[in-house]
């Protein structure tokens, strides 16, 4: 018996030993940095994935970084290329925010400024500027929260990701390589990206900043082996190579088709090993920044992985059973805790700064939703103050559930603005601005800004206070300044001599209360002391030494507005929704006096009372949209806009229109003087095509039709005078089409405009920069 198991140990010891290598197999897998071109790695996980090839280990660098951290924290590669395939990723890698996160009326108003410069100034009264880099609010929110729950299962420790990960990052003043084993996961990913002069770096625990690795080590196929040391390395490069010998009979042809980073690792095509696979897509005319080719960097990735597919068989015998992959994968994304937010924390500033910051988040119940979250993070980190905001998400075990924290080390208390407009027409401006901010137990915000121009003169100064809470308010006194002289406003098509003899002045001085429940809308309280000032000629023949007649208006005024807006533009939007409703109530003082062009008209004084309401919304509706290269490229949208008010009459026929609500529907509108868009009641429909052409260049067509409800007319006896016209007037119909090309200092623009108007029925109007107005008095 002793013999006969003595065998049988032999017997099975033997068998053990002549199993195939391959199945002891571990392989290793290492994704290069290289900006936009790291998307090629997501098209190498498909065909590695698909081909049963399997993956023990992830090692990478910025952007194989990033793909290998989705990977290892139980993302398939195909719900990877959903998610880069998605519009909003254009919009996390390019700085650009979220569709519905463009507006914060919290913050501010819209304004024409296409330059907005962000500087610190400390108490020493020296300011430094925060440097213009890609915007990365979203980029960090998504990181964040997308590979949170990996880090909850994990326990922060990157050897219990569902694949052992490793991330590959830099000390840039020592340039010491630095490998990422454990703690956040989104950090370590960040901390590989943070590419000089595009995306910032991130302080860490102990003090440093961090840059892309990159600078250091782009192909790390040297810390896969020091780290895992696998059986097999598969390295896929996007980057640049390295060559053993200089290649000198092609050395000019590599000059012209590499992209070079100065002082950036090149991978070594060796370092693979004997028994490795070298993967190396060809990458041919695109760069580190074309992320809008998305699904030609996938394809690209894919055909390079099954070109060496016999090689990789050949050389990686073990192969991964895909139904058993999945299902760990699903077991593993299982355990993930539920997303449940229990604290908000705040490092990096005073105090006192720190529970202004948490006042941004809201509960619902006892802990704070993934909506809360979200909603307080947009709220806080579009504040100029707090533009350098980073979130780290962590699994707190002993309170079952996640902790959000804020590291908001940096801040911006002083702003300038600057913005642009050249025109067609005599309209052509300059915008100057500035603001100022202090944080003490609220958000205090000064804020001033002028307009320059032939057109157009205003200004307006404010002094806002934010109270952020679950009320969030704010309490605004201003003055803002209105002056607009109509002269050769009318195009290359068409002028009206009249509206060369009208300047329109107003002043306002008030306070205004809002309201902001949500990111996107707010309830506005205000009340207003305010003088306007028409000076007009009543005929369209006059000298040159003619008086103007003159009608003032000087009184109080009070309203009440709703206001939402997801718009993604200031100005020729494409997608999201705005809508308006105000109702206004004025008590005023008329005073006219009249000019030479009155006709023995007397000046008089009125008392005015009126009501008025206000309904605007527009909304666009986006199809296909995305085509290749990931851009939004056809739209439709409507408009409507309607007013009521018990507005009578004023003095004259002319101080009537001065005086009454204008339907403004194309950015050109508010230049001209047009009778049949003015009157005390109207209502407008509109339709607006959007279809890209080439790239960001954007045909615009839009049509408008608007009717009057008892218009002013000119009376028989005296034409100077004003009368009721019909109950409702007849449809009047307005058209633009033209060409839109969004620029860095704003929309430039070409548009054949057509009003129903006969001295401005066809226009040409042409214009670079936002065509932007502040509101008037009785807006």
């Amino acid at each position: 018996m002793r013999k006969t198991y003595c065998f049988l140990h032999f017997f099975l010891v033997s068998l053990l030993l002549a199993v195939p290598v391959a199945q002891a197999q571990k392989v290793g897998l290492v994704l290069s940095g290289g900006g936009a071109k790291g998307l090629a790695h997501v098209g190498v996980l498909k065909v590695l994935e698909k081909n049963q090839i399997p993956i023990d280990y992830i090692v990478g660098t910025s952007m194989g970084a990033i793909v290998g951290a989705m990977y290892a924290a139980g993302y398939s590669p195909e719900e990877i290329e959903e998610i880069v395939l998605k519009p909003d990723f254009q919009n996390w890698v390019s700085g650009q925010p979220l569709e519905g996160k463009v507006y914060n009326y919290y913050d501010g108003d819209y304004d024409p400024a296409a330059l907005h410069l962000r500087l610190a100034l400390d108490s020493t009264l020296k300011a430094r500027v925060t440097p213009k880099l890609v915007d990365d609010v979203t980029l960090n929110y998504v990181l964040a929260t997308m590979l949170a729950p990996a880090g909850a299962i994990s326990g922060y420790n990157f050897d219990k990701l569902l694949v052992p990960y490793r991330s590959v990052a830099s000390e840039v003043f020592t340039r010491e390589r630095v490998v990422q084993r454990s703690g956040s996961l989104s950090d370590a990913v960040r901390n590989s990206m943070a590419f000089p002069l595009a995306f910032r770096p991130i302080r860490q625990a102990d003090g440093r900043y961090l840059f892309d690795g990159a600078v250091v080590d782009n192909f790390p196929t040297g810390v896969m082996r020091d780290e895992f040391k696998p059986d097999v390395i598969i390295g896929v490069n996007v980057g640049d190579v390295a060559f053993n010998k200089y290649p000198k009979e092609k050395d000019d042809a590599l000059l012209t088709s590499t992209l070079l980073f100065v002082g950036f690792n090149g991978a070594d095509t060796t370092s693979v090993g004997r028994n490795g696979v070298f993967i190396q897509p060809d990458l041919e005319g695109i760069t580190a920044a074309d992320f809008n080719k998305v699904k030609q960097l996938l394809t690209l990735g894919e055909q390079a992985t099954e070109r060496k597919l016999d090689l990789l068989r050949t050389r990686i015998q073990r192969r991964e059973d895909t139904v058993a992959l999945q299902q760990r994968r699903r077991a593993f994304q299982e355990r993930a805790p539920k997303p449940d937010f229990k604290e908000i924390t705040v490092q990096g500033v005073p105090r006192q700064q720190q529970e202004f910051i948490r006042r941004f988040f809201q509960r619902t119940g006892s802990s704070y939703s993934p909506g809360d979250v979200e909603e307080g993070y947009y709220r806080l980190v579009n504040n100029d103050f707090f533009n350098n905001v980073y979130p780290r998400v962590r699994y707190d075990s002993k309170q079952d559930g996640y902790v959000m924290n804020l590291d908001a080390r940096q801040n911006s208390n002083l702003t300038a603005d600057l913005g642009v407009l050249l025109s067609s027409r005599s309209m052509s401006n300059f915008y100057l601005g500035g603001a100022y901010r202090y944080l003490n137990r609220y958000l205090y915000t000064i804020k001033a800004n002028a307009t320059i121009g032939r057109f157009y003169n205003g200004a307006q100064g404010s002094f806002r206070v934010s109270v952020p809470g679950k009320a969030p308010l704010y309490f605004e006194p201003l003055i803002t300044f209105n002056n607009f002289n109509y002269q050769d406003t009318g195009g290359l098509l068409g002028s009206s001599a009249q509206n060369t003899q009208l300047l329109q002045r107003d002043l306002k001085t008030g306070l205004v209360i809002g309201y902001s429940p949500n990111y996107r809308s707010r309830y506005i309280i205000s009340g207003s002391l305010f003088t306007t000032r028409d000076q007009f000629a009543n005929t369209s023949e006059i000298r040159s030494d003619a008086a103007l007649d003159e009608n003032r208006l000087q009184g109080l005024t009070g309203a009440v507005q709703f206001q939402r807006n997801s718009l993604n533009r200031r100005q020729y939007a494409v997608s999201g929704r705005r809508a308006e409703f105000t109702f206004r109530g004025v008590v005023a003082e008329e005073k006219y006096t009249p000019g030479s062009t009155a006709e023995g008209l007397d000046g008089r004084r009125k008392d005015h009372k009126w009501l008025q309401a206000r309904l605007y919304t527009e909304q666009y509706f986006t199809f296909n949209k995305t085509d290749s290269v990931g851009r939004r490229v056809h739209a439709w949208g409507y408009t409507l806009d309607a007013v009521a008010t018990t507005q009578g009459q004023f003095s004259t026929y002319r101080s009537s229109l001065t005086s009454a609500p204008a339907f403004l529907p194309l950015p050109d509108s508010r230049t001209l003087f047009l009778d049949r868009y003015r009157g005390t009641a109207y209502a407008a429909v509109g339709l607006r095509y959007i279809k890209a052409i080439v790239g960001p260049l954007e045909w615009r067509t839009e049509v408008y039709a608007h009717t009057l409800f008892r218009p002013w007319e000119r009376t028989e006896a005296n034409p100077l005078l004003p009368k009721r016209g019909p109950t409702i007037s007849r449809p009047y119909l307005t058209a633009m089409t033209g060409f839109v090309y969004q620029t860095p200092v704003g929309p430039a623009s070409l548009q054949f405009i057509h009003y129903d108007d006969p001295e401005n029925k066809f226009g040409v109007f042409a214009h670079i920069g936002y065509v932007l107005f502040r509101e008037r008095a009785l807006d």
